[in-house]
């Protein structure tokens, strides 16, 4: 399987957990014989859209070659913290540079089908980290980012089976890291 795995880490530090987590589901993966390839959201120079024109034009070329790695790729994982009950703003703004120029979906002409979702055949893991448990962003905070990503940009887009993974209490102790790190190795051979 291909898979384009994206750290979404704004932090290009390599001590992120998060980059922790993205090379134990790489390295895995590659164990398995996946092809996977990395990108560091936190080395990318992403800018933020200002007009609803801009979402018309192409993005840099840089954005473009994440269009590529997603559109060469049959999966899709994205490792990210949650920051202030949602995903980095670095994450949201290169989600929105992605979507220009109709990656995502087209909405234009009378198709029966619309809005035509332009990345069907692919599949999509969303991983989260956060420092509260699971249980309690998924009971008490209703996982409301988690679903809008999931329902309002992948979905939409076309990508099936949309999966997620919430990684809470990561800074509980060492073994709960290694319980998460062993999770994702577990994924990252499975290619899911």
């Amino acid at each position: 399987m291909k898979i384009c795995l994206i750290n979404g880490h704004p932090d290009p530090s390599p001590e992120r957990f998060c980059s922790a987590i993205a090379d134990a589901y790489a390295t895995a993966a590659r164990a398995a014989g996946h092809s996977v390839e990395q990108i560091a959201l936190g080395e990318l120079d992403v800018e933020f859209l200002n007009t609803a024109a801009d979402f018309g034009l192409p993005p840099s070329e840089a954005i473009q070659s994440v269009q590529r790695a997603i559109s060469d790729g049959q999966h899709l994982v994205i490792v990210y913290p949650l920051w202030m009950g949602t995903l980095p703003a670095k994450l949201k703004a290169l989600i929105e540079q992605l979507a220009r120029a109709g990656f995502f979906l087209d909405t234009g002409g009378d198709s029966q089908s619309w809005p035509i979702k332009k990345l069907k055949g692919r599949s999509v893991r969303l991983m989260v980290t956060m420092g509260m448990p699971g249980f309690a962003y998924r009971l008490f905070f209703g996982a409301h980012s988690l679903k809008g990503l999931e329902a309002g940009v992948f979905a939409m887009a076309g990508f099936k089976p949309v999966r997620h993974s919430i990684f809470g209490g990561v800074e509980m102790s060492a073994g709960r890291r290694e319980a998460i790190l062993a999770e994702a190795r577990k994924l990252g051979q499975a290619g899911r």
